[in-house]
């Protein structure tokens, strides 16, 4: 593509017979350019300049060579005529990076010179495409010190008027030039959101179906297997991730329209647990609290206790999902947002260091305050501030002691997790970054600072923007790439902060009151769950409840609602699983006399284990103590899962006979009722203990006497005397 030589205002015969031509051809739409009333018309007629290529990204000679290329593209209906193209330029460089904020944003003016024309001679199309390039040195725009020089690609129509324009930059380094390196801690969130009600079930396919090729969750993994071994770079996971993905990759439910469908494990999903475990191996993990609760909104709805279970939850998870221990005493809250009641909350869990963004503990004197101002109130001097970046680090004060704050740089955080989608935004980001850091680099400070960039918590990354930019981090001479548990004070004064900001509108964004008034009642109810529960390490419904209180349910608290139902019905049915044994009609005890034992017998239908072993106390109260009178017994049980336990309950009655109820109840150890009471009918028979010795004695005589007779009737009988046989004598002197 032709051009002029650079710095020269010459327009070649061709050029000029071009130039008379285009003005003799009225213009089918006037197109604008900057932020004027002619940008409407512009957006109609659909006019991009597109940046498709640029490089070197930090030319260090004045003689080498940089190229500047991309396309104008027609996005409307009608062809475009008349137009011509141009490179604006300013030979000096940005001094504040407020400068370079209003320029991006088309708050500034374009730079006056200019070089480098190319007319345009033929129509470009609906949904036609041009290609431009220029290229030129940095001595030929007078380009002489280290900084960020600002450079517009200008389409002017026929009309002489700007019509479309791309800002750009380009950094220049001499060679000989040394400042101290930035260290620079990019921070990459893995947040999602609550899958399951339970510990097995689902509410719905989201997770798989973000662990699909292209999808969010495997971007993210894509990300840390092309970062592998980079340096610099810290993940902040949320544990309540890796849980889900372990339990996809095993047999579970999904809750589909009220019924729960069997599904079986998804490989898949224990192939990205194992990949990403692989890829963030090398580098600092820091967990958020277990589900990533709303730190602030639990402190302001009086949920004290569930931020420690959290982090406590966090360390468990985390070893047994990455087989390594994380860290756990760094924590960043919701949009990076914190006030003194949240913060105390944190520091009693453990937290000594908390991650916020640039609005929540702003510096007292705002880069380019005017001298003798505060804030925005009008100049009384003359002069400027000095705009530097201030170090990352800063220290608060807490209930339990000094915490380290340590705060995100709020450019460089929206430049790596800007959305990419549009075309050139991925070049243009990355054009933003290395000027960005090399303004940070050229600013007046002879000590070395730390910049933090972490962009937003469910950011939903293009891999190769976000791979190239860590790369690029790499190469740049100004930065020093560290970890985010790396990060110390910078030496010398620090640079004076304005306190933690925490306005009314960053409340309204809480999890709502209404909402987290019934998450406690559940909570109550699962406490005594945890109550009964032999000792071990993560509670029943721990992980439930602080699904059911994540920061993802911020604005849409109608979508968290069935969880908290569906949990509210599991915590319900396993206290119902521990109950006193006995149906309505087999509710009636006798009691033998005035004293004696009444059994109750308690059922423990939980599984078998320490998961299903519970120990609980048993409270028996008379409706009428003046009647029957409960003796003191031993209360308390411990069962095994799917075993009973058998309580003889001593009672007195003062009636010869008659009926009472006796109410029982199980509790917890402190006291607390356990399930629904029962009612049991107690009925005393009126034998007392004499009568029971007279009917004893009777039952003697009467034994007696049944002997007696025997014997009688046995001595009455006599034997009968058999005769001798008599032999028959013969007369004397007869012989036989």
């Amino acid at each position: 593509m032709p051009y002029s030589t650079p710095g020269r205002n010459v327009i070649n015969k061709a050029a000029l017979l071009a130039l008379l031509a285009t003005l003799l051809i009225p213009a089918a739409v006037v197109l604008p350019g900057t932020a004027n009333a002619r940008t409407t018309s512009l957006n109609r007629a659909g006019l991009q300049v597109v940046l498709e290529a640029i490089g070197p990204d930090v030319p260090r000679d004045p003689a080498t060579e940089i190229e500047i290329s991309g396309s104008l593209v027609n996005t409307g209906s009608e062809p475009l005529t008349g137009l011509r193209i141009q490179m604006n330029y300013s030979s000096q460089p940005f001094t504040r990076r407020d400068e370079l904020t209003a320029y991006h944003t088309g708050q500034s003016p374009l730079p006056a010179s200019w070089c480098c024309q190319s007319y345009i001679q033929a129509p470009i199309a609906p949904a036609g495409k041009l290609p431009w390039e220029f290229t030129f040195t940095p001595a030929q725009l007078n380009m002489t010190r280290f900084g960020v020089y600002p450079v517009v690609i200008e389409v002017i129509d026929s009309l002489q008027q700007e019509v479309a324009a791309l800002r750009t930059t380009v950094t220049y380094m001499p060679r000989d030039v040394r400042v101290p390196r930035t260290r620079l801690a990019v921070v990459l969130p893995a947040v999602d959101q609550p899958r399951r009600s339970g510990d097995t079930v689902f509410t719905d396919e989201g997770l798989a179906a973000a662990m699909a090729s292209g999808k969010r969750l495997d971007d993210l993994l894509t990300i840390a297997r092309d970062t592998s071994s980079a340096k610099g770079l810290t993940w902040v996971v949320d544990p309540a991730l890796l849980d889900d993905a372990r339990a996809l990759g095993r047999p579970h439910a999904v809750r589909s329209k009220d019924r729960l469908q069997q599904r079986p494990a998804r490989p898949e999903a224990a192939r990205w647990l194992a990949d990403f475990r692989e890829a963030v191996a090398d580098h600092p993990v820091i967990a958020t609290p277990y589900g990533d609760p709303d730190v602030a909104a639990l402190a302001h709805n009086g949920v004290d206790d569930i931020t420690a279970t959290g982090i406590d939850a966090a360390r468990i998870i985390s070893r047994e999902t990455l087989g390594r221990d994380v860290i756990t005493n760094v924590n960043w809250p919701v949009s990076g947002l914190i006030d003194h009641d949240g913060l105390d909350l944190l520091s009693t869990g453990g937290v000594g260091t908390v991650l916020l963004a640039a609005p929540n503990l702003p510096p007292a004197t705002p880069p380019g305050t005017p001298v003798g101002t505060t804030g925005t109130s009008p100049a009384t001097s003359t002069g400027v501030a000095p705009a530097t970046t201030p170090d990352a680090s800063a220290t608060l004060d807490s209930v339990s002691g000094p915490i380290t704050a340590l705060v995100a740089d709020e450019p460089l955080s929206e430049t790596v997790g800007a959305d990419t989608s549009v075309s050139g935004a991925a070049l243009a980001g990355r054009r933003r970054f290395i000027a960005e850091t090399a303004l940070i680099a050229s600013e007046p400070v002879t000590t070395a600072r730390t910049v933090i960039a972490v962009p937003h918590r469910r950011w939903d990354p293009d891999p190769a923007y976000v791979t190239g930019l860590v790369k690029t981090a790499a190469t740049l001479p100004w930065l020093a790439p560290v970890t985010l548990d790396a990060v110390k004070r910078g030496k010398g004064v620090p640079a004076p902060r304005a306190g933690l900001t925490y306005t009314e509108q960053d409340r309204r964004l809480e999890l709502p009151k209404a909402y987290l008034t019934s998450v406690k009642k559940v909570g109550a109810r699962a406490d005594l769950t945890a109550a009964v529960t032999v000792a071990q390490d993560l509670d029943a419904f721990d992980l439930a409840m602080l699904r059911l209180t994540s920061s993802a349910w911020r604005g849409k608290t109608a979508a968290a609602a069935p969880y908290v139902q569906q949990v509210g019905e599991a915590v319900d049915g396993r206290i119902a699983m521990v109950t006193i044994t006995g149906s309505e009609q087999s509710r009636l005890r006798t009691l033998a006399g005035r004293d004696g034992d009444v059994p109750i017998s308690v059922r423990n239908q939980l599984g078998r284990g320490d998961a299903g072993r519970v120990e609980v106390r048993l409270r028996v109260t008379s409706a009428q103590p003046e009647l029957l009178k409960i003796e003191p017994y031993e209360d308390r049980l411990q069962i095994e899962g799917g075993q009973n336990e058998t309580i003889r309950i001593p009672m007195t009655s003062t009636t010869a006979s008659g009926q009472t109820t006796v109410k029982v109840q199980l509790t917890t150890e402190d006291g607390r009722a356990y399930g629904k009471p029962i009612e049991l009918t107690v009925r005393t028979t009126g034998y007392t203990a004499v009568a029971l010795v007279i009917v004893g004695a009777a039952l003697v005589v009467m034994l007696a006497a049944v002997v007696l007779r025997v014997l009688r009737r046995r001595g009455g009988r006599r034997p009968v005397a058999v005769p001798p046989v008599e032999r028959e004598r013969e007369p004397a002197g007869t012989e036989s």
